[in-house]
């Protein structure tokens, strides 16, 4: 047992359940998981570098979607499966900064980087015949670095926010990797400043991309009502946002009730299963949601398998 003036050094993640039939189950399901996010993502990304068709702005951004997907899972799933095999997972206070860091980085990212596509969707549907002049190559290479930095810049606030924090007592973590609130629950020190950073910016970074993605939409759907007067036309635009409305809404549900205010910093078991949702099914889940419903990755899929499978064919 730790001394109460004892500075940690370490914390020990918890996980899930301490049933152990229940971890062996949860270990299969997320090695699962994790290994469809990384087949299914690195399929896309080496989709779309390889397949001159999907060389458009929708798919550049996709490919920038399937590489956070592999690092965002692999940043909490593997420790989380070490948990399930072997119990009660330590992770140094470097580590534990680390994970929160890359988690945040990623997942800020990853927010900003779908109103970028919900944007180039808008453009697309409303604007088809500037499509081409506004998302140049130059405008989506910075859109996207300008969704990485955000990301990065977001995290590192966090990072160094938390790094400055005193923790003593007990070093249980009740979570499957390090975030922000299990952390803040920990500290010895004052988290005023931290609680600030997490209501008022993380909020910002999940509100404003997502308040960009409902204007979006709000503009097709007034586009496609007044300017096309076919049923079936109206429902075209449509189709070929329903991808990435499903992802939106995979990603938004889960962090809009994990990270809105009012947070009080504490973290709930249903916090835990919650994040889980955004950390390891979501990746796993959006390939499949962009192979199964557009047509053009399917065939992408079906030319680039044909290849490994007959190489000497046509």
């Amino acid at each position: 047992m730790l001394n109460e003036t004892e500075v940690i050094s370490e914390f020990i993640l918890l996980g899930l359940t301490d049933i152990q039939g229940l971890q062996h189950f949860f270990f299969i399901s997320f090695l699962l998981l994790y290994l469809t996010s990384l087949l299914g993502n690195g399929a896309i990304v080496t989709m779309v570098i390889t397949e001159p068709q999907l060389h458009t702005p929708m798919y550049f951004f996709l490919g920038n979607l399937s590489c956070l997907d592999i690092f965002y899972s692999t940043v909490t799933v593997p420790k989380m499966l070490t948990g399930f095999l072997f119990g009660h997972q330590p992770i140094s206070f470097g580590g534990c900064l680390a994970q929160l860091h890359f988690f945040h980085f990623l997942g800020s990212t990853e927010a900003v980087l779908l109103a970028t596509m919900a944007y180039d969707r808008y453009v697309a549907i409303c604007n088809p015949l500037r499509y081409a002049l506004v998302m140049s190559p130059r405008t989506c290479l910075l859109l996207a670095v300008a969704s990485w930095s955000t990301g990065f810049v977001h995290a590192m606030m966090h990072s160094v926010m938390t790094s400055q924090l005193s923790f003593c007592g007990h070093n249980h973590i009740h979570h499957v990797f390090c975030d922000i609130k299990p952390l803040l629950n920990l500290a010895c020190s004052s988290t005023s400043l931290n609680m600030i950073l997490l209501n008022v910016v993380t909020t910002a970074i999940v509100l404003g991309p997502f308040t960009l993605i409902v204007l979006s939409y709000l503009y097709i759907i007034s586009f496609a009502f007044q300017q096309v007067r076919s049923q079936e036309g109206r429902w075209k635009p449509f189709s070929t946002c329903a991808s990435h409305l499903t992802i939106v809404a995979l990603l938004y549900i889960p962090v809009l009730f994990n990270y809105t205010p009012p947070s009080s910093g504490s973290s709930s078991k249903r916090d835990v299963q919650v994040s889980l949702m955004y950390s390891a099914v979501t990746p796993a889940l959006n390939p499949l949601i962009y192979t199964l419903r557009n047509q053009e990755v399917r065939s992408a899929l079906k030319k680039m398998l044909g290849r490994k499978l007959f190489p000497g064919g046509k």
